[in-house]
């Protein structure tokens, strides 16, 4: 019995690029059907979940979400019991990310794309999803694989790298006043637009300084990442609580409202 042929949705914001991909596939793999093109990360997370592809090719740099950001929130988005799309990443030539991807066993394409490359691809692609058994949930070591390139700093951050050693205060702005926040204080960073919340037991401050830079600059043993938005400080944990959809969120000591923890970051809450 012949199995449906596979789609692929295409996520780059040059053009040329987006075409040539999408002409080098059809010579690669013709029966894989190209369902969309789009230009961002933010329509790229949307068209995944409409037409539920099977591969996914995500250029790393777009438009408003990059292409690694936009895998995390579909790895949250995805619904239970449907297998999640390969994912291949687009990246301009660059050694250190070609590194990360290739430690991690991701697999990439460079740009601009080359046939035997490309060839290779398709028959790990195909590999994989002919190995695939059913609504497998999604691997860990895909999670970790998706954790390790976010934390590498491939998707682009906006903002001075950090310098100095680790943060002590964070200074935050209120109309003519700066207030000196103590990290030790500190319990939760949570993105929010263009800024990052900082909320102690009593208050809460808003800053422009992007959680990645601040990432960089604190110690990982202290706050731990529970979503690619959110860090909380890991002594005040109190509970982790799963509901009977299988979201896990978090409480903290000092503060009323719950946390959500990604499916990413899942794996560091398990009963010993």
């Amino acid at each position: 019995m012949n199995l449906p042929a596979p789609h692929a949705l295409i996520a780059e914001d040059e053009p040329l690029l987006a075409a040539a991909l999408q002409y080098e596939l059809a010579q690669a793999w013709p029966e894989l059907q190209v369902v969309a093109t789009v230009g961002d990360g933010l329509s790229a997370v949307r068209e995944a979940l409409a037409l539920r592809p099977e591969v996914l090719f995500f250029d790393i740099r777009m438009p408003g979400q990059s292409g690694l950001d936009a895998a995390a929130e579909l790895v949250d988005a995805w619904p239970d019991g449907q297998p999640f799309p390969a994912l291949v990443f687009l990246t301009a030539y660059d050694q250190y990310a070609v590194q990360a991807f290739e430690a991690q066993a991701v697999d990439y394409l460079l740009k601009p794309l080359q046939a035997g490359r490309l060839q290779k691809t398709v028959a790990r692609v195909r590999a994989l999803l002919a190995a695939r058994s059913g609504a497998a949930p999604l691997p860990e070591t895909t999670l970790a694989q998706l954790r390790s390139l976010l934390g590498a700093g491939l998707a682009p951050a906006t903002g001075a790298a950090p310098t100095g050693g680790p943060l002590r205060f964070i200074q935050a702005g209120h109309g003519s006043r700066i207030d000196m926040v103590p990290v030790d204080e500190v319990l939760v960073f949570e993105a929010a637009d263009k800024y990052v919340r900082v909320l102690t037991a009593s208050r809460e401050h808003l800053i422009r300084t992007p959680l990645r830079e601040l990432l960089a600059q604190l110690d990982t043993q202290q706050f731990w990442q529970i979503h690619r938005g959110t860090l909380v400080r890991a002594s005040a944990i109190t509970s982790a609580v799963r509901s009977d959809s299988g979201k896990l969120t978090l409480q903290l000591h000092g503060r009323p409202e719950a946390f959500a923890v990604s499916r990413l970051y899942a794996a560091q809450f398990k009963a010993m």
